[in-house]
Parts: structure tokens; sequence; C-alpha cells
């Protein structure tokens, strides 16, 4: 009987009639008792608010894997260039070609000087041919003066004579001399023995002092050069071994170490050259050939997270990382290396696949469920 009346009190249309009838019995108690319990309960199991973040998965800073292209250069690179104002008449000497130490590489038109350096002869004979006149009047009045047959103003001005030839001459000699080198100053000889890496003037070409001609390398001593981004550089400093290995055979390698960091990142590229000594290579890292530099040693591996998944909370910095198996967001203390417009570097806390929050980072509680979906900075 107890059934059939509830199944009536269930019905909006009875509700009413069965109160009327059941006030009598006692019965309306339990049922209004019911009633009241069974809005408690649907107060109790509210659903849970699920928020929806943005996120990214967590990955190293740089491609290491992959190695970083350059190429092979000289460690020293000489550029030479005529010392004097003049016109090209001849070039020697081609790029990639192999020089010895003082062999010709270019001359200047020599026409001037040579005229300058006759000039100069003729200046110093005349001198010559001046002094020993000076000088036999000197002799001669030493010999008078001796006999008491001329007097001490001659013989005084015979000497200052004989002493202003001898000047002469040696004033005749110096300007022969500087002609004569100003002449060699045409001819542009290899100071190292080295290879033809660049030629920047021709025949018919008139440049000026100190204007670069021909550049020559010292191809004993190779390096590699790369570029590498500034938020890479953790772990590589002087003196790291690196593989480096030619591009179009990487079964051709060598061990390199590198020798100079830039002490500035490039401001457009934001990375920074660095060189590498290359120990004993194979003739085959020719200069200019394109290469691969492979850390030696993998180094540790930091993470970068946009800056927006930075939480800074009393002094310390938390990320928010996403539970994907009960969709629930936990936060997690980090250590911050350092902080750019590329992102936070982070050198601990978080690993490498973890799914982190990027938005909304200060709007969540710890053990908040969510629904998570790829942000754009992944």
């Amino acid at each position: 009987m107890r059934a059939s009346v509830f199944k009536k009190l269930k019905s909006p249309n009875h509700q009413r009639g069965c109160l009327d009838s059941f006030t009598g019995c006692g019965i309306i108690p339990l049922v209004f008792f019911g009633f009241t319990a069974g809005c408690h309960q649907e107060e109790v199991a509210a659903p849970v608010l699920v928020r929806p973040v943005l996120s990214t998965i967590a990955a190293p800073v740089g491609a290491q894997a992959n190695g970083y292209s350059g190429i092979v250069e000289p460690r020293y690179q000489t550029n030479l260039g005529f010392r004097l104002l003049g016109r090209i008449v001849t070039r020697d000497v081609n790029v990639g070609e192999s020089v010895m130490v003082g062999q010709r590489l270019a001359t200047l038109d020599p026409v001037v000087l040579e005229i300058a350096v006759r000039s100069a002869e003729a200046s110093l004979a005349n001198a010559s041919a001046q002094r020993i006149n000076a000088g036999s009047g000197f002799d001669r009045q030493k010999k008078l003066l001796a006999k008491d047959a001329t007097s001490k103003r001659e013989f005084d001005l015979a000497k200052e004579a004989d002493e202003a030839a001898t000047s002469a001459v040696a004033q005749a000699q110096a300007d022969l001399d500087k002609a004569k080198e100003e002449l060699s100053y045409t001819e542009l000889k290899a100071d190292i023995d080295g290879v033809v890496t660049g030629i920047f003037a021709e025949a018919g070409q008139t440049v000026s002092a100190g204007q670069i001609v021909v550049a020559l390398a010292n191809p004993g001593l190779r390096e590699a050069v790369v570029d590498i981004g500034d938020d890479a550089m953790g772990g590589i400093e002087p003196q790291s071994e690196f593989r480096v290995t030619l591009q179009v055979s990487e079964k051709i390698e060598c061990v390199g170490k590198v020798r100079e960091i830039a002490p500035q990142a490039d401001a457009k590229t934001r990375t920074r050259r660095v060189r590498i000594a290359l120990i004993e290579p194979d003739e085959a890292f020719r200069l200019g050939s394109t290469i691969k530099a492979f850390p030696a040693a993998t180094t540790q591996q930091n993470i970068r997270l946009p800056q927006t998944a930075i939480l800074d909370l009393d002094g310390s910095s938390f990320v928010w990382v996403v539970d994907p198996t009960k969709h629930q967001v936990n936060r997690v203390p980090v250590t911050i290396l350092r902080r750019s417009e590329l992102g936070a570097e982070i050198t601990s806390g978080v690993a490498v696949g973890d799914r982190v929050v990027t938005a909304g980072v200060h709007s969540l509680k710890d053990g908040q469920s969510i629904r998570s979906r790829i942000g754009d900075l992944q």
C-alpha cells in the first residue's frame, strides 16, 4: 500500500489531494521529511567547476642533436695593400693560389718613383763631388797652416766647407735610400706563406695608401666558425670539446676545442659567434668548407617556458603542471636561470614532456579540475 501511495505522490496532479488524504493518518510528516532530504542531497552533489586553460609541452632549450652549421676559416688572415697612392699595372695571383714569403702579388706604376730615384742619385753624385773638392781644400789648408803659410781664418773656412759637404753627402744618400724604399712599395709582396682568399682590386684601378688589395690566410691553423643561439649557450665555454664533421660526408670528422666566444649576441639573430680550433684536421677541411659541430659532451638541457606560465608569489616562482590522468593542475616550484623576451629558462622543477599551463595562472587553485587545450606557444 505504501508503494502505491508514493507512486501517486510522484505525480504533480495528485500531490495536493494526497496531502489532504494523509493529514489525518500521520503520513504527511514522513513525506515532507523525504522532500527535505532530497533537496539537501541535490545541494551537496552540485557539479564541480571545470576551468578551461591553455597549455604547452615543456621542451628543452636549443637543438644540439642536429648540430650547429658553420664554415672552416683560417685563424690568422692578413689583408695586404700598397703603402702608396698609385695605379695598379699588374696582378700576379688569383684566389685559391698558394704563395710563399716574398712572392710578388701585384705592382703599381713605378714611373714617377723611378724618376725620383734617378734624381736622388744625381743629387748624391753632386754632393759627393763637392765633398771631394771640399776635402781637398781642407787638406791643403792643413798643410799650409803647418808651415804658417795661411791664416787661421782660411783654415777654419776650409774645415767648415768640408764638414758641410760631408753632411750634404749624408743627406743625399738618405734621400736616395728613401726614394728606393718608396720605389719598392710599388711591389706588393706576401709576408707569410699562405693561400690567397680574396682579391679586392684589379689592374688599371687606382688605389689609395692602405686600401686592401689581396687577402692572405694561413691554412695551417684552421677553425670552425658557428653561430649558436644565445639561449643555447648553457654548458658551452672556452675549451669545451666539439665533434666537427664535413657536411658533405659526416664520416670525415675531427675534434675541436672552443677558442673564442663572442662577448655579445648579434642584435638581429640573437646568436653568438663561436670559434672552434680544429685539432689535426683532415686535408678535406679546406678553407670555406661547410661543417657541422656537435658538442662532445651532452650538456644539461634547460627548459624554456613562456613568461605567462610563471607564477611569482612571495619571492618564489611556480608553474601549474597538468595531471593528464586526473585532469587537474598542481602548483610546482621552479628555479629560473634567466628571463628574456624569448621566455623563462628553467633549470629545475619541470621535466621535459610535462604539460604546463600558459594562461590564467593567477586564478587557479592547487588540485583544480581543468580542461586543457594546446596554446599558441607550444
